[in-house]
């Protein structure tokens, strides 16, 4: 039997290293579940951030480059962290109140509003093939949401609300990525969190017991992990090739969701999540392949970021374009 190429070999490690890191954010997503059942958004995404911060200073200690905490975009910059706190408020409150099948169903419309937004914000044109499967992803998202024939909870709204809260987020950092400072990105929305979260707990404050600021503390860890394993896969295989491995979440979603919640995903549920997967999936291939747009979908629709998933991977997303050209050349 011959040896694969080198790049296939790389392709191959790279969707693993993937598979992993989108497995630990589904997990860390059912701890958010969890905690979500007695405690408001607020407290969770204030507890989880600030646990957050021993993780992260470890790995920030290991970064060689200079960098700065006054950014080069403002306003944009300000939008941003501001899109971010909204989108884990919101996300957390529908991992906490839906099925997560329903969840993730509505949060991998992502990349589809993402290609809609880049035309105002990056003055991208977007022909006709893409124009479609935006439009066939909506309609898995009105499949999911049945208007009419089910009733819509405000969890349902919150899952939207994640859904174009990180897309608003990803086009912000495709605009400013290559302006804006590392530190910048990673350090306003954590510190936004806090204060903000901070200022809102006393609203809805529950006393935690030690066993749930014990979840609160893996909430922070498996991110780091996902982050870790999401990082090598960026650096190992092609963006076309990790990018596409988040829809796992659908199937960690339902056997997560059938194992500890009971929770069993109806028929239209799944064939509106296999719609928008499909259109998602199209998008980012052929983004990924395009040469005229300014930031693929591939290199910014890997996971909504919230307080407790900052994108982290940024960071190496810029290095990783060199060894994306290495592989290209290869093959």
């Amino acid at each position: 039997m011959s040896t694969p190429p080198a790049t296939e070999q790389s392709n191959i490690k790279g969707a693993i290293f993937a598979l992993i890191a989108f497995g630990l954010y589904s997990g860390h997503d059912v701890l958010v579940k969890v905690l979500g059942a007695n405690h408001h958004p607020f407290q969770i995404v204030f507890y989880s951030v600030l646990l957050s911060f021993p993780f992260l200073t470890v790995v920030l200690i290991q970064r060689k480059e200079p960098s700065t905490l006054r950014p080069a975009t403002p306003a944009w910059t300000y939008a941003r962290t501001i899109a971010v706190v909204f989108t884990g408020v919101c996300a957390f409150y529908a991992f906490s109140v839906l099925p997560l099948a329903q969840v993730y169903a509505m949060v991998f419309a992502t990349p589809l509003l993402i290609t809609v937004l880049s035309i105002p914000v990056l003055g991208e044109k977007v022909g006709p093939r893409r124009w479609g499967a935006v439009i066939v992803g909506l309609i898995g998202v009105m499949v999911v949401l049945r208007p009419g024939s089910s009733e819509l909870t405000l969890g349902h709204f919150a899952a939207l609300g994640a859904a174009v809260g990180g897309s608003f987020v990803s086009i912000i950092v495709r605009r400013i990525g290559s302006k804006e400072s590392d530190m910048v990105l990673l350090l306003y929305p954590l510190i936004a969190n806090i204060v903000i979260m901070g200022m809102l707990i006393p609203l809805e404050y529950r006393p935690m017991q030690l066993w749930e600021l014990g979840t609160v503390a893996c909430v922070a860890l498996l991110s780091l992990l996902a982050m870790s394993f999401q990082i090598r896969a960026y650096k190992t295989g092609e963006a076309g090739i990790v990018a596409p491995m988040q829809y796992s979440q659908m199937i960690w979603a339902i056997f997560y969701g059938y194992m500890f919640f009971s929770e069993y995903p109806d028929f239209y549920t799944l064939l509106g999540a296999g719609i928008i997967i499909a259109s998602g999936v199209y998008i980012v291939m052929r983004e990924g392949a395009r040469k005229d747009t300014q930031a693929p979908v591939t290199n910014t629709a890997v996971r909504f970021e919230t307080g407790t998933t900052p994108r982290y991977t940024l960071l190496f997303l810029r290095r990783s374009k060199k060894r994306q050209s290495t592989l290209a050349k290869q093959s």
